[in-house]
């Protein structure tokens, strides 16, 4: 139960990392708003460090594998966050002991 609410408050986050990187990104390459980039651009990079901390958290409270913090740092955020969400909802949760 406790992995499932983790989970939860990361995917969560990391939907709405993702819909801010997307906005980002249109800034960046299609409306080019440099003044917009500079402001959304540290929001990310906020949400990207608190994803990381949340998957390592979870990690060290073995609620998951070291791979989730991983994916999530390779992926730079959201991506590794909603395939990881995806992967560890479809294996059952380890007993608590």
């Amino acid at each position: 139960m406790e992995r499932r609410r983790h989970l939860n408050i990361v995917l969560a986050i990391g939907i709405a990392d993702a819909v801010l990187l997307v906005i980002l990104l249109y800034f960046a390459f299609v409306d080019r708003n440099d003044s917009a980039v500079s402001v959304l651009g540290p929001i990310h990079g906020i949400g990207f460090v608190i994803l990381l901390a949340l998957t390592v958290r979870g990690a060290a409270n073995r609620l998951w594998g070291w791979w989730f913090p991983l994916i999530v740092f390779v992926t730079g955020g959201p991506i590794g966050t909603i395939v990881g969400d995806l992967i560890l909802r479809r294996q059952p949760e380890p007993a608590q002991v």
